[in-house]
């Protein structure tokens, strides 16, 4: 093997950006669907808390951005000369680290969103609550975010 890197080093960085990708998309759309099944039911019956009740389709919708970045920031690094080992493991890992805590986030959200978008239509004391829990779902995936760009970053020319 020369130092010009490996053949197969560009599978496993294309393979972290479509980790990214896949798995945050995923997560995205679960807590979109989940979400919105929410806001049908409740709007039904109070059809005036519709939009404040979206809030939870935005912050799923987030969720496939960052996969987006990740892969984006992979993508512009994979090159068919000097693309070694260490730089497709860690573009591996930054995909799955930003794809998985994504679906994960996106998960939280939808069953979140869900109930929490009911419950409110009963009780409007209980959206501070539902935003509070929101946020802290929607934390998972920036802390996967987060690490993405850290791993996405390293090179084994440095």
């Amino acid at each position: 093997m020369s130092d010009s890197g490996d053949a197969t080093a560009p599978f496993f960085g294309f393979i972290g950006a479509a980790a990214a990708l896949v798995f945050s998309s995923m997560g995205a759309a679960y807590g979109t669907a989940k979400s919105g099944v929410g806001i049908a039911a409740m709007g039904v019956m109070r059809p005036e808390l519709v939009m404040k009740s979206i809030v939870p389709v935005v912050m799923a919708g987030v969720l496939g951005i960052y996969g987006f970045i990740i892969s984006v920031l992979i993508a512009q690094k994979v090159a068919p000369e000097g693309y070694k080992m260490f730089d497709g493991y860690a573009h591996l890992a930054s995909g799955l680290a930003c794809g998985l805590s994504g679906l994960s986030a996106g998960m939280a959200i939808g069953v979140v969103g869900d109930s929490g978008v009911r419950a409110n239509a009963q009780q409007p004391k209980l959206f501070v609550g539902m935003i509070l829990i929101l946020i802290f779902a929607e934390a998972l995936a920036l802390y996967g975010l987060i690490v993405g760009i850290i791993l996405s970053g390293k090179s084994s020319t440095q």
